[in-house]
């Protein structure tokens, strides 16, 4: 299938890989030249713009940080619609405001293109294996049309309703994800404040009903203290203003995740947007005065 991929960060770049492995027809772009150098080196084509990956491919995938950029990737100069034609299919694997996907949506309708939103779940180590979790929205019969070229790339691909579902199921992972990391975060705090060892702790509790994959992955990272980027700070506060500003759409109360969004703006404030998730730690850290480690 010739598929174009827009968007090679952390998590687009080994995405696109593994479909130039499965042996697809890959055409790519990024404004990091080096990241297209990357994925050409590997058998991938280069276009210059979003036009040309457009017109070289029958679906084309978006991999960006946020509404406006697939906006702009989409729509703007030199843009995917300008290159586009009725009967191609737009994926957008990006996690942004449903109420945005919906938008999208109804444009490229206009031109005859196809559109389904896919935002992902499973950070960079996922994204390599090709084990990721995504979560579409959009037509069935086009789902389906699309779930094996989406399976190279996920460990599951499920489809969730229409267009915007998919971008609402990836706001629920978030915020479910941050609560976690902030509730492991503020138990070890706990721990390690009695003067107990941590790493203890782990191993009696991680096994119990307290167990889940943020306690069995983050707190070995946090107590090695290993904050390098799996999932930015930065990306997840953007996923939670995007679930907040959805839930005051919808007149939904979101008090924990409010309550988790201030203590990521004191993290990146502190100068650790660039750092994991996993950093949300670091607040704990610093109002009790100590450190989570072994």
């Amino acid at each position: 299938m010739k598929v174009g991929f827009i968007g090679l960060g952390i998590m687009g770049k080994p995405m696109a890989k593994n479909l130039v492995k499965a042996g697809h027809e890959v055409t790519v772009f990024d404004f990091k030249q080096a990241s297209i150098d990357e994925l050409v080196s590997v058998g991938a084509k280069a276009a210059k713009n979003n036009k040309e990956v457009a017109e070289k491919s029958d679906v084309i995938i978006t991999m960006v940080p946020n509404s406006p950029n697939v906006e702009a990737a989409l729509f703007g100069e030199n843009g995917v619609a300008e290159g586009i034609e009725a009967g191609k299919t737009v994926i957008d694997m990006s996690s942004i405001n449903p109420l945005a996907s919906q938008k999208f949506e109804k444009k490229l309708k206009e031109l005859g293109v196809g559109f389904l939103d896919a935002p992902v779940s499973g950070g960079e180590p996922k994204a390599i294996d090709g084990t990721i979790a995504i979560m579409v929205g959009g037509d069935e019969d086009l789902f389906n049309k699309f779930k094996d070229l989406l399976g190279v790339m996920g460990g599951t691909v499920t489809h969730c309703g229409s267009v915007g579902a998919g971008n609402t199921t990836k706001l629920t992972n978030q915020i479910i994800v941050a609560l976690n990391i902030a509730a492991v975060s503020e138990g070890y705090a706990l721990a390690k404040k009695a003067g107990l060892d941590p790493q203890k702790v782990f191993d009696a509790i991680h096994t119990g009903l307290a167990q889940s994959t943020i306690q069995d992955v983050k707190i070995p990272m946090i107590l090695d203290r290993n904050f390098k980027p799996g999932f930015r700070i930065d990306l997840h506060i953007k996923d939670l203003q995007n679930a907040l500003d959805t839930s005051h759409a919808l007149n939904v109360s979101l008090p924990l995740t409010s309550e988790v969004m201030e203590i990521l703006q004191v993290v990146k404030n502190d100068g650790n947007g660039s750092d994991d998730h996993d950093a949300i730690a670091k607040y704990y850290e610093k109002i009790n005065d100590l450190k989570i480690e072994r």
